[in-house]
């Protein structure tokens, strides 16, 4: 795997991140949620995936599927989230986001 393609998508899911506004939410209720979420994306990602393959990569991937599925389906994404009104494609946005925040290595580490 490249050292691109990783940094490729780390960088786009921090933009997605951003976008979420995830630095300041989501609130404790909102956090089992999103950890539900995180819990079934690691079971479909692990299905059929090689082990050499960097999970950021995975992630991105998957972001990139679930917003283009939502936007077939007319999703936009909000300018700004309602956390505890937060729509399930939001949810399972955030919890990529967050699945990819905690497999980031500690800077001098």
């Amino acid at each position: 795997m490249s050292v691109w393609r990783d940094f490729s998508a780390r960088r786009f899911l921090d933009r997605l991140s951003d976008e979420l506004g995830l630095a300041t939410a989501p609130v404790p209720g909102v956090l089992a949620a999103v950890d539900q979420h995180g819990a079934a994306v690691r079971d479909i990602l692990a299905h059929g995936v090689s082990a050499v393959a960097h999970e950021a990569v995975l992630l991105a991937g998957y972001a990139r599927g679930v917003l283009d599925g939502a936007a077939s389906h007319g999703w936009r994404q909000p300018a700004r989230v309602d956390w505890p009104n937060a729509d399930w494609t939001t949810l399972r946005l955030a919890a990529v986001c967050h699945l990819a925040r905690r497999e980031q290595p500690v800077p001098g580490a």
